[in-house]
């Protein structure tokens, strides 16, 4: 089911696990698995071993904690509290990027303090999953010589937690935003001009989701341009944004280190990751995969993009 060929608990993801309810022009899914964590987890699991720190509700249910022991994914610092779990509402037309949120059900999630063990402290990399800018700062200052630490956020964050963002921004190695994010949190609507603001808040590495358009990458001296796999189904977007992120941050745990060629591979895995998560609601697509799966949409994406040299 899963190839992971990194030292034991290399990630370690701090975030959202949630049950959402989606609606989309191809179906619809009532209280199924969802959240930033969840969908991370799961997919940097196929490539190393990863540790989540979260919360849920006593309705949480049991069966859902299978998805994460069948990826082998370290579910001791998934703390289930009285109360319910954080519930997400949302509706997709056929512009699949943009999602429509109905509602929102905070409920345990305003409880959530995340204080990690010594072993979680010193898990080399890191990912902090879209929470409150306030907890990802708490996290970072736990952390003991982490090898990388990498962020996400969302709208709702830079509009009303911008100073704490820009905060948690200067602390890390490498951020990943969705293009609107980008262009609100730096004024810039021309994404190259937002990469290279958000660089001079502080991450050396920026890379920006462009949904169905693929990723824009930033390091060194250098932008790399990652398609997308072109699809003719896609029924539910949720989570693609985070499952790119769990093969990117994946795929640099496995190789240990970052440098532009990995950087460029690790968002190409993304990208194949993703493309396989909206082709079903929820994680049933995703939790399926063989690792072969992951290579051979990787070889796809690449051959999408060979060319000759110029004929002259």
């Amino acid at each position: 089911m899963t190839e992971q060929k990194g030292k034991a608990k290399d990630l370690l993801v701090v975030g959202t696990v949630a049950i959402d309810s989606v609606k989309t022009p191809f179906g619809e899914a009532d209280s199924v698995l969802g959240g930033s964590a969840t969908y991370f987890s799961v997919a940097s699991s196929y490539f190393t071993s990863v540790r989540l720190v979260a919360v849920v509700g006593e309705d949480f249910p049991d069966d859902y904690l299978g998805v994460f022991k069948k990826h082998n994914v370290d579910t001791s610092g998934l703390v289930r509290m009285k109360g319910e779990t954080f519930r997400w509402r949302g509706a997709y037309g056929y512009d699949l990027n943009v999602a429509n949120t109905l509602e929102t059900k905070l409920n345990v999630l305003t409880q959530f303090d995340p204080a990690l063990t010594e072993e979680e402290k010193s898990t080399p990399f890191v990912f902090l999953a879209n929470i409150d800018p306030d907890l990802q700062i708490k996290v970072i200052n736990q952390l003991k010589a982490p090898r990388l630490v990498a962020l996400d956020s969302m709208n709702f964050w830079i509009e009303n937690k911008k100073k704490s963002l820009q905060k948690a921004i200067s602390m890390v190695d490498m951020i990943i935003l969705n293009e609107g994010e980008a262009r609100e949190l730096t004024g810039h609507s021309n994404l190259v001009k937002a990469a290279k603001e958000v660089r001079i808040m502080g991450p050396k590495t920026v890379i920006i989701k462009q949904g169905e358009y693929g990723s824009l990458g930033m390091f060194g001296d250098e932008i790399f341009s990652a398609p997308a796999y072109p699809l003719e189904d896609v029924f539910d977007p949720t989570g693609a944004g985070d499952t790119f992120a769990g093969g990117v941050m994946g795929y640099l745990a496995r190789h240990g280190g970052v440098t532009g060629d990995i950087v460029r591979q690790a968002m190409i895995v993304g990208s194949a990751l993703a493309s396989y998560n909206v082709e079903a609601f929820s994680l049933q697509r995703l939790t399926d995969l063989q690792f072969n799966d992951i290579v051979s949409r990787y070889n796809e994406i690449k051959r999408l993009t060979v060319f000759e040299d110029f004929a002259h």
